[in-house]
């Protein structure tokens, strides 16, 4: 290829597999001319106008470059080449609200559910971006992977129907249950070094692998892109992670996340994309790159990001995008971070003394190397025997994360030993899957004890119809998830959970106990002779190209106008969605406390999953879970709280209805980083379907606390965190000076008639002081049609 067809490839680059330059400009291409038959065969999976300008993103930078005077980072770069106004956008890390235009949208089915139901709400006839949907969350892990997904079909029609209609109708494209977890298909189909990409769910940055800006969202903030509206962002700081020397032996690119998220915690890294340099990146799978990127979203940042190189360029030419990383390669400046530049925070980390870790339990930040689990466990009080292992996940279940712990479980049926633990196998993708089934991986880990479940969520996000133990008994797990909140993947509060690797899960689960470090413990084979474990081995890709397996996409149409979109009024799983009221113009005076949280709470406690996923598009009977995970502050219990009204306790939902049928406004009243964990916007949705007016907190995280201005709800801070000791379960909540908007005060009148005033914060800008006047962002946008 060279001259004009040269140049317009590089102004038009298609952020698709095996689909270039058939943008605006570039549609006199004959597809023969650009693509190899390997990607002709996939070129029905994509949309035909979806194209990043590469050298406007190039354009763009030099603007912001000129106009800061100074280097910029890789993040930044991405970030600010996507302003909608990068000559007159104020841009001020951790202060300013950018204005962004995104390239891509995608949405998992959980989400997306009430996403297009907020899109149908708009009256838009068509999405303004390319967007996609996968189905991934509704798939219950119970028998195997065959059986669980043809049950799922089965028990999901309506819901799937509903998808996938109104995917054709408003021009999404549609992945179908079986393809896999959004991440992946995203890793293996969308993502490309300098993309924007935003998804409707906590572990996008995941494409931060493929040196992508990834974030996760909520449904009403995909609405805004997918209308083609700017999507507002505050200017998120850059902490950076420089790495050197090597991965090696037992040590993997989890290590390297669950290192980080010992020293950040769960909430170091709100407000803040997590930016990894040095010259110890290039020892990184670019998989391996995206586990450490996906579970970024356990330390609460923005999203995470690797620089464009050697091990990017491979994986795309391997994933039938080849021409993406040629014309990649000729901006790879606008790729990586200048030199110079400042980061807000930089950890430093030698992945050649790096030791395999292990996480938890209950909370991804409890950090151990695996060398002193046992005796931690043993001290802590925690089950040593491993119930059940369990690897893939969006997180890690490459083709490489497979092919290590296989080379594992190969060395145990050499010396005749299964696993003593349960083992569950969760393929990524239907790509993924097919290619272990073809190269062997498959069997050997199903030899071993393993149990290979369908191509989704599964377990990591409680779907998983556990057996071996009742409700309420204490146990252990290990997985190579990224998430392990209190009664996360089982429903059950006394299992503890673990986040490790792949690899370290194996071999615990070969052991059966956490007390075994494979670095220098033996395993005992059925004959009685003691062994050690070799160090894991694995291909960083498969010798021959991926195996797509089924063909599970379906393309919207280009005329859909005929294209119907039902919703049955006496469904329990889907409702139309009605507008929220719109603000009074008054303060809010008098009003009542539903609960007061004590602890962490997550949007899991917020909103569960798990049998709740049923109800994802039907906003009243999802908020039936309002809270029912919650600890209540007044009694140590959860879904059991006093009803100020009549003196009975009852469940959060159950009092939250009563004093909205009486009229009675009320708050939430939390501690630090309130909402951390998924992006589901249920948990801002059911408040303010209940009755909620603002919920008051130490502090929150970043996604949630965005949901919530959404949806015309009032995300407040304490100025003095020890305030939240003043307000009593039984209190009277009035926020003063709503009309002016300024950092407010708080009348919080007592039952014994005394009262007192504290200051509150808030981080509102005018677009968004705008949502809570109209209602919400959606009722905003339908006044400004």
């Amino acid at each position: 290829m060279e001259g004009k067809e040269r140049e317009d490839l590089i102004l038009f680059i298609n952020p698709i597999t095996a689909q270039l330059a058939l943008g605006t400009g570039a549609r006199r291409f004959h597809v023969s001319s650009v693509f190899s038959a390997k990607a002709k065969v996939a070129m029905s999976r994509f949309e035909p106008d979806s194209s990043i300008n590469y050298k406007k993103m190039h354009e763009n930078i030099n603007i912001v470059r000129k106009r800061l005077n100074r280097p910029l980072t890789l993040s930044e770069k991405i970030v600010y080449g996507h302003l909608d106004d990068p000559a007159g956008q104020e841009i001020d890390r951790g202060r300013t609200y950018l204005r962004l235009r995104p390239d891509r949208v995608a949405m998992q089915d959980a989400t997306a559910q009430m996403a297009m139901l907020q899109f149908i709400s708009s009256g838009l006839p068509r999405v303004a971006v390319p967007s996609t949907i996968h189905c991934d969350h509704l798939i219950e892990a119970q028998i195997g992977g065959a059986q669980d997904l043809q049950r799922a079909k089965d028990i999901n029609q309506e819901v799937y129907n509903f998808l996938a209609t109104a995917a054709a109708k408003y021009g999404v494209g549609f992945w179908k249950p079986g393809s896999g977890i959004i991440h992946q298909i995203i890793l293996e189909n969308y993502a490309y070094p300098g993309v924007m990409l935003i998804g409707t769910d906590s572990h996008t940055p995941n494409g931060g692998g493929l040196g992508a800006v990834c974030i996760g969202v909520g449904g009403a903030d995909a609405v805004d892109v997918m209308a083609g509206i700017p999507w507002e962002l505050k200017c998120p700081k850059v902490i950076g992670v420089r790495l050197t020397g090597t991965l090696s032996g037992w040590t993997s690119p989890k290590d390297v996340i669950l290192k980080v998220a010992g020293i950040l915690t769960v909430k170091g890294g709100t407000g803040a994309i997590v930016e990894y340099h040095g010259p110890g990146v290039d020892s990184i799978s670019c998989t391996g790159m995206a586990t450490i990127c996906n579970m970024g979203a356990e330390i609460g940042a923005t999203t995470s990001i690797f620089p464009y190189n050697h091990r990017m360029r491979t994986y795309m030419h391997k994933t039938g995008r080849g021409e993406i990383a040629s014309v990649a390669d000729q901006f790879q400046e606008d790729l990586v971070p200048d030199k110079g530049c400042e980061y807000d925070q930089v950890i430093e980390i030698n992945l050649s003394e790096l030791k395999p870790h292990i996480n938890g339990p209950f909370t991804p930040d409890l950090a151990h190397p695996v060398s002193d689990i046992g005796a931690i466990a043993q001290k802590s009080g925690w089950p040593l025997e491993v119930k059940v292992g369990l690897i893939g996940s969006c997180t890690n279940s490459s083709y490489e994360d497979m092919g290590r712990a296989a080379s594992l479980a190969k060395q145990a049926l050499d010396k005749g030993l299964k696993c003593k633990a349960q083992f569950t196998v969760t393929p990524g993708s239907e790509q993924i899957r097919a290619t272990i089934e073809r190269d062997g991986y498959a069997k050997i880990l199903s030899d071993v004890g393993g149990i290979v479940l369908a191509n989704a969520c599964g377990p990591c996000i409680g779907q998983w119809d556990r057996k071996d133990v009742k409700k309420g008994e204490k146990n252990t797990i290990v997985t190579s998830f990224n998430r392990n909140f209190t009664a996360r993947n089982d429903a059950n509060p006394a299992t503890h959970a673990f986040v490790t690797s792949p690899e370290i899960v194996t071999a615990l689960a070969l052991a059966g106990t956490l007390n075994f470090n494979p670095e220098t413990d033996y395993l005992t084979a059925p004959s009685g002779e003691k062994f050690k474990l070799e160090p894991p081995s694995g291909d960083e890709l498969p010798s021959r190209d991926f195996d797509p397996g089924q063909d599970t996409y379906q393309h919207p149409p280009a005329e859909s106008s005929s294209v119907q979109v039902d919703v049955n009024p006496s469904s329990n799983r889907l409702q139309l969605l009605e507008p929220f009221d719109k603000w009074h113009g008054r303060d809010l005076e008098d009003m009542r406390v539903l609960i007061k949280v004590k602890g962490k709470c997550t949007t899991d406690h917020i909103s569960a999953a798990g049998p709740w996923l049923k109800f994802r598009g039907h906003l009243d009977n999802i908020s039936n879970n309002m809270l029912i995970g919650a600890v209540n502050y007044e009694n140590d219990a959860v879904n059991k709280i006093k009803n100020q009204l009549t003196g009975e306790f009852g469940g959060v939902p159950d009092v939250a209805r009563y004093y909205k049928a009486n009229g009675v406004n009320w708050v939430v009243v939390g501690d630090e980083n309130y909402g951390e964990g998924s992006s589901r916007e249920h948990a801002a949705l059911e408040p303010r379907h209940l009755g909620g007016r603002a919920i008051i907190v130490k502090s929150f995280a970043r996604i949630h606390e965005t949901n919530l201005k959404k949806q015309g709800l009032l995300p407040l801070t304490f100025a003095e965190p020890n305030d939240y000791d003043k307000i009593r379960p039984d209190d009277k909540i009035s926020i003063i000076g709503l009309k002016s908007f300024a950092p407010g005060k708080v009348m919080i009148t007592h039952s014994d008639g005394s009262r007192e005033t504290i200051s509150l914060n808030h981080t509102f800008n005018e677009t968004q002081i705008e949502w809570f006047r109209a209602g919400s962002a959606l009722n905003r946008m339908k006044e400004l049609q």
